[in-house]
């Protein structure tokens, strides 16, 4: 294959909207497209065609990784049409790609439908804002439109520190730096042993991975300045126990002390496809820190933090099941999507029987009954 038809396969991505292109030995080139998988009309790709494929996109650096290690991930601009964000690995001898594009248009608060409380808790001036959720739940876009929301109205110095750089912003009324892990500096935690020099205001953490990374992190939001995290968790509470638990237990008492002091917001997320149309819609648990809410995480009771969210819905807070209930009953999703990514499904599963509905099949049934009858 040779690079012609990279290019061919990136325009399609482009073209029919698809989040991901994924190319395997002994399969045709495959979209991710609305949540499911669709082959593309070509050939079955063997392993001569995975590396050409790899050879047409690949930064010599990244192939240099390949060959030591096994795998490499980087960021390139397709022209002015797309961003792709792209992971190379090796299976069973041979290479897998799989390319993730990262549309080069940056959303609003309202495209999205992020808490409008957001809106308020980004103008601070200090605070650690975490953005959670499983890979591919939409965060990076959250982020970005935050980030972009930051430096259109006001002055601020903004650093980001990603891996890779996937959204690329530009100087609005504020100044934004963007350094890429891996090629702009080592790693997450030597980026924010730096960053307290440069006079940032906001900084955004692409991923607090470890000990150290969410510490600086901590540290860095308590002398007065926004940062944004991100963290692989669901759930506003179960974030808050992945922090602690991070720390040797000689320490946990004084990060639950530093946490309920610092942290200003948990937004978790996650992406559902949708039943009323083509596409995805993100569905939200969003947590603001109030007095009592810092409490509970001073005193280590976690565990009270869901019920405080259900009352707090005047600071426009709300548990991610609410949301999806909510999405649900608007149609928007199926109850079967629903349920898979509830956190208690159970709850949900009788909350849809008492409404006298059917999940799944059923659910399929009924209407054809309904239409029938």
């Amino acid at each position: 294959m040779s690079t012609v038809q990279i290019d061919r396969l990136l325009d399609t991505v482009i073209k029919m909207g698809a989040a991901d292109l994924h190319l395997t030995v002994g399969r045709p080139p495959t979209l991710r497209l609305h949540g499911g998988l669709k082959n593309l009309q070509t050939k079955v790709l063997d392993g001569d065609d995975m590396v050409s494929l790899m050879k047409a996109i690949t930064p010599e650096r990244n192939q240099q990784e390949i060959q030591e290690g096994g795998g490499t991930d980087f960021g390139f601009a397709y022209g002015t049409a797309a961003r792709f964000r792209v992971s190379i690995f090796r299976q069973r001898g041979d290479l897998a790609i799989v390319c993730r594009q990262i549309p080069s248009k940056l959303l609003t608060f309202e495209q999205i439908g992020l808490p409008e409380m957001c809106r308020e808790l980004i103008r601070r001036p200090r605070g650690l804002f975490l953005v959670t959720g499983p890979t591919g739940s939409g965060k990076t876009t959250s982020l970005a439109t935050m980030i972009d929301y930051v430096n259109a109205n006001f002055e601020r110095h903004i650093v980001t520190m990603e891996d890779p750089i996937e959204y690329y912003h530009y100087h609005k009324k504020s100044i934004v730096n963007q350094r890429e892990v891996g090629s702009d500096v080592s790693s997450f935690a030597e980026a924010l042993r730096r960053v307290l020099r440069s006079d940032p205001d906001v900084i955004l953490v692409g991923e607090m991975r470890d000990l150290e990374t969410i510490e600086s992190a901590i540290r860095a939001a308590e002398t007065g300045h926004l940062v944004f995290g991100t963290l692989h968790t669901t759930g506003a509470a179960k974030t808050i126990d992945r922090i602690v638990d991070a720390f040797p237990v000689t320490q946990q008492n004084q990060i639950r002390v530093q946490l309920s002091t610092a942290l200003i917001s948990v937004l978790s997320q996650v992406l559902v496809g949708r039943r009323d149309q083509p596409g995805v819609v993100a569905a939200y648990e969003f947590l603001v820190v109030t007095p009592a809410i810092a409490n509970l995480i001073r005193e280590n009771k976690s565990f009270r933090i869901d019920s405080s969210i259900q009352t707090g819905k005047k600071f426009g807070m709300q548990l991610l099941d609410e949301h999806l209930w909510s999405l649900y009953s608007r149609g928007v999703i199926s109850a079967e999507d629903m349920v898979d990514k509830a956190k208690n499904p159970a709850d949900l599963v009788d909350r849809v029987h008492r409404a006298g509905r059917r999940i799944g099949r059923a659910e399929l049934d009924e209407s054809d009954e309904e239409k029938a009858g």
